[in-house]
């Protein structure tokens, strides 16, 4: 989606629209618009859409306004905010495939802030994303037509603001592109081979590990996760070193680009959604893309475990033990909790080589957290409360959606081994909670961690303010507020 910014109402397109607040539609509004708007109910409440055809200067227009509800000064920013991607989107999706090749959004005596106004505008494109390649037959009326986003009498400082939200956008989608594609497309070698397209000039330091050298290094907890695929594993690390004189903050991301469970298949019923059992590690690299396009002023390393978890005849097998590259022993009880196998060595990894102060790791980790909280909000496990409590504030400023979930002593015990140090799997109950556990083991002392388990949010069924159904990018825009907010801050 291109977004482009025009002074004034001049040579405007043939479809205009306006962000409303409940209450009376602007000043200017043509009477019989009104009128037809009061006639359909239209009360500018979150969500809502309105349409009327008018005579403009090229003859016939469409006129549409879509309502963000109250708008009162004193609204919280992330509710306005939130407000105004809901009725952004529903703007969009109504007309995405309208046969309509430009919107152009009218702001004048809107009363949004520069910042609002960016977030409309970020709203819009991410509602327009979709991934296309893949479809060879649709009819015209289903392909997008709609191109272009006009920016009418923006508030003074919108373009600048803008700059850094395309950055996000561009990370979001890049995060929702890798999501999408199959694995027969997205494997360990071609997600790193992505990656180094799309960072290439960007100024960020790539560094991969081939299967040999992760051996050499002693990683045997991601090794036993790939030895049963013929696609060879990865590890990538991407550094962004936008300041100096500080330690790194590190961002771990999950990268198992296919997971049939292993010896521990699981059932074939829906299977082919484990092609985004990468979400964490696509996250992680889209953030480095949007750090790196805004010229971020912090240093942080994207670390990606990249893997496929396959059921051959030298696949890992239950009750098979394996020595992590910390030196402590695991015995899998289950193949299918492979997640936490592969981000053991990856968090042990980068504690060696660059020595964060802080480390996040995503990863689509348990069904147990979409048991416990839906598709609503990703579940936060921290050993550091101020680390919660700025995750937490990042994800509400920007509508991804944390809750923070109990660790401890009492969850610890149940991944004891009665043969090995720990194993991969505790019981039925708190599984997500266990998992976090077993990551907790390889935190170095000191080390301020979180771990986000976005196994809800990364892919859902059905469109949302800023998403269609699919791939959502979730996690890009959080991480990215987090730096914002704390290491640029």
């Amino acid at each position: 989606m291109n977004i482009v910014f025009a002074p004034g109402r001049t040579d405007l397109p043939r479809l205009v629209g306006r962000i409303v607040g409940e209450g009376p539609l602007p000043e200017g509004t043509p009477a019989l618009v009104a009128q037809g708007a009061a006639a359909a109910r239209f009360a500018g409440k979150v969500g809502q859409t309105f349409e009327a055809f008018v005579d403009g200067p090229a003859g016939l227009a469409r006129l549409a306004f879509a309502g963000a509800g109250d708008l009162a000064a004193g609204a919280a920013p992330a509710d306005r905010r939130a407000a105004l991607e809901r009725a952004t989107g529903a703007l969009v999706a109504k007309y995405l495939t309208s046969g309509e090749e430009a919107l152009a959004i009218d702001f004048a005596d809107s009363g949004l802030s520069a910042n609002e106004a960016a977030a409309v505008l970020l709203a819009a494109r991410l509602r327009a994303w979709q991934y296309l390649v893949y479809r060879t037959r649709l009819k015209d009326e289903q392909k997008p037509s709609l191109k272009t986003i006009v920016a009418i009498s923006a508030p003074e400082g919108t373009e600048a603001v803008w700059a850094v939200e395309s950055a996000v956008a561009e990370g979001v989608e890049f995060t929702r592109e890798l999501v999408t594609e199959p694995a027969n497309v997205i494997y360990p070698e071609s997600f790193v081979a992505r990656c180094q397209e799309r960072l290439a000039g960007t100024g960020v330091e790539i560094v991969v590990l081939d299967e040999k050298q992760m051996a050499e290094l002693g990683m045997g907890a991601l090794l036993g996760v790939a030895q049963g695929s013929v696609k060879t594993p990865r590890l990538l690390a991407m550094r962004w070193k936008g300041k100096a004189g500080t330690k790194p903050t590190a961002f771990v991301g999950k990268g198992v680009c296919f997971d049939t469970g292993g010896i521990s298949i699981k059932p074939a019923a829906g299977m082919e959604d484990m092609k985004w059992d990468m979400g964490g590690a696509a996250t992680v690299a889209g953030t480095m893309l949007t750090l790196a396009r805004r010229n971020a002023a912090a240093d942080v390393i994207g670390v990606c475990g990249l893997v496929e978890n396959m059921p051959d005849g030298n696949a890992q097998r239950p009750g098979d033990v394996v020595k992590s590259m910390n030196g402590q022993t695991i015995e899998v009880i289950n193949t299918d909790a492979e997640g936490r196998l592969v981000l053991c060595d990856a968090l042990t990894w980068v504690q060696k080589e660059y020595q964060p102060a802080t480390i996040v790791d995503l990863a689509t980790l348990t069904g147990a957290i979409i048991i416990s909280l839906g598709h609503e909000h990703a579940g936060m496990f921290a050993n550091d409360d101020l680390l919660a409590s700025q995750l937490d504030a990042a994800g509400k400023a920007v509508g991804d959606m944390l809750w923070r979930m109990p660790i401890g002593p009492a969850y610890d015990k149940l991944i004891d081994s009665s043969i090995a140090d720990m194993k991969n799997v505790g019981p039925r109950g708190g599984g997500s909670i266990t998992a976090a556990q077993f990551l907790a083991r390889f935190i170095d002392k000191g080390v301020a961690w979180a771990h986000l388990d976005i196994a809800g949010t990364v892919w859902i069924d059905k469109a949302g303010a800023t998403h269609d159904k699919g791939a959502t990018g979730f996690g890009v825009r959080l991480l990215d507020r987090y730096v914002r907010d704390v290491l640029e801050g």
